[in-house]
């Protein structure tokens, strides 16, 4: 499930913000990014995002700016440069090498420059946690809107396919008269009305109509479908459960298409199927 989320927290030496973003995926995905001083906290970031938020391809985002532009700042060591000055400015005059950039030359060497070591204090990190957990509130509401609009679109493809199902159950009844019709046409016209053993007749339509009968197809069709909307109302994250109940959904109105032998109700069976394909699209971005 797409989701976002995004918290900032002023402090007085530094602002910290948090950014929360995931993309569809049938697995928990974490892409971490975190400022260089907090490399050993990732574990602890890891292990929080992957208790707290399910499933996706998720990636988190820690800034941690200084207001000190100095304390972030590096740091030249004058006294040294200077002394490595004046020995090479000497050197070069007994040489008469004439160089012209012994400034930058000095730069490179060793313990001229100096970064100070960043490291995170128990406040910053109280303070970034404070951060995170709301980004965290927000990237949660955030999907449960979706969810929400989800949940009703979900609803009503659901209500379609069971709206087309009471169709078809006004259709069912003609359909037998039309087979009966039908094999009746096609008999007299191959062996003649007088030749038709009635019989006979009636035994082979019972077999044949009870070879295409739908009733367990409808009540198994009604069943999952109830279940759907019984599991959808849940408060646990249902996503695979409901494509589950989607597939047994399918399997039913392919069979009733099976059998149905009635382009009226072949139409209604083709309008169930592309409600089911809007639905296991849908699914893809529920927990």
């Amino acid at each position: 499930m797409t989701g976002y989320g995004i918290a900032t927290a002023d402090a007085p030496e530094s602002r910290y913000s948090v950014e929360i973003k995931s993309l569809n995926s049938k697995f928990f995905e974490l892409n971490l990014k975190l400022p260089k001083a907090y490399a050993e906290k990732e574990l602890a970031v890891r292990n929080l995002c992957s208790k707290e938020i399910e499933r996706g391809k998720v990636s988190v985002t820690i800034v941690a700016e200084k207001n000190n532009a100095e304390a972030k700042g590096a740091k030249i060591n004058t006294a040294l440069v200077q002394q490595y000055f004046s020995q090479l400015k000497a050197l070069d005059l007994e040489l008469g090498a004439g160089s012209q950039d012994l400034l930058s030359t000095i730069l490179n060497f060793p313990e001229v420059i100096s970064y100070s070591e960043e490291t995170v204090s128990e406040e910053e990190w109280a303070q970034v946690q404070a951060t995170f957990a709301e980004a965290l509130h927000n990237f949660n509401a955030f999907r449960r809107t979706e969810g929400a609009v989800l949940s009703k679109d979900l609803s009503l493809r659901i209500g379609n396919i069971l709206s087309n199902l009471a169709e078809l159950e006004i259709l069912e009844p003609q359909r037998i008269k039309h087979i009966r019709e039908k094999f009746s046409r096609f008999l007299e016209d191959a062996v003649g009305k007088a030749n038709i053993d009635m019989n006979r007749f009636e035994q082979e339509l019972i077999y044949y109509i009870d070879k295409i009968d739908i009733t367990e197809e409808k009540i198994r069709l009604n069943s999952h479908c109830d279940y759907f909307l019984q599991t959808l109302g849940n408060a646990d994250a249902n996503g695979k459960k409901l494509g589950f109940i989607s597939q047994e959904i399918g399997r039913e109105i392919n069979t009733m298409g099976a059998k149905a032998n009635d382009a009226g109700m072949q139409k209604l069976v083709v309008g169930m199927k592309e409600e089911l394909e809007k639905i296991k699209e849908q699914l893809l971005n529920v927990l």
